[in-house]
């Protein structure tokens, strides 16, 4: 076999191992929207369509798996949340960025439920990771109401808004509450709205 084809060969095999292991993330992904409990390593081969020893060669335990996905839907979820409508009036930005973090938390609240309660020191840095990206995301959004305030008010405004837009609260709104979708964005506007200061 000549070297061109032995790399052809390797590649192939690259490909394959990568797909292998998009298709084990994907499983514990479905498993954890389910049914928000950490999969056994049999349901995640079932799931993926893989033997066990495939999920072990390409994850050390199922903690390195919840770290990989974790990459994995940070990486989605910040191409997913590009801050838009930054030059829109007040109730535009508003609908904007909730819509933009409801759809976030919708879709990665299994995960998020599994991540915070695994004591591991590099899951806890994602999750600061993005808790701060969406700190930053609101400086964006809500720039202008922001610069009427000193910097110690603003920062205390940015904290209460970060803790009523978390994964948390979209959890209580949801599961505790019954709030559909959109009855639960409509919460989270209105509370948004009268937290942010006024021109006037």
């Amino acid at each position: 076999m000549s070297v061109h084809e032995t790399s052809l060969v390797a590649d192939g095999r690259r490909r394959r191992s990568e797909r292998t292991r998009l298709a084990i993330i994907d499983a514990y992904l479905e498993l954890l929207r389910r049914n928000s409990v950490m999969p056994t390593a049999a349901q995640l081969a079932d799931q993926a369509g893989c033997s066990v020893r495939s999920i072990f060669e390409r994850f050390s335990d199922l903690n390195a798996l919840s770290l990989a996905t974790a990459d994995y839907a940070i990486a989605k979820g910040q191409a997913e949340a590009v801050p838009r409508d930054l030059d829109g009036d007040r109730s535009t930005r508003i609908r904007s960025h909730v819509e933009t973090r409801a759809l976030a938390c919708e879709r990665w609240l299994p995960l998020w439920r599994i991540l915070v309660g695994l004591d591991e020191p590099e899951l806890r840095t994602r999750v600061e990771l993005t808790r701060l990206a969406n700190v930053e995301r609101m400086k964006l959004m809500y720039r202008f109401e922001l610069s009427l305030l000193a910097e110690p008010v603003r920062d205390e405004l940015l904290i209460a808004l970060a803790t009523l837009i978390s994964f948390e609260s979209w959890d209580q709104m949801r599961h505790s509450f019954g709030l559909s979708t959109e009855a639960a964005q409509s919460v989270w506007r209105s509370a948004i709205d009268r937290m942010l200061p006024s021109a006037e």
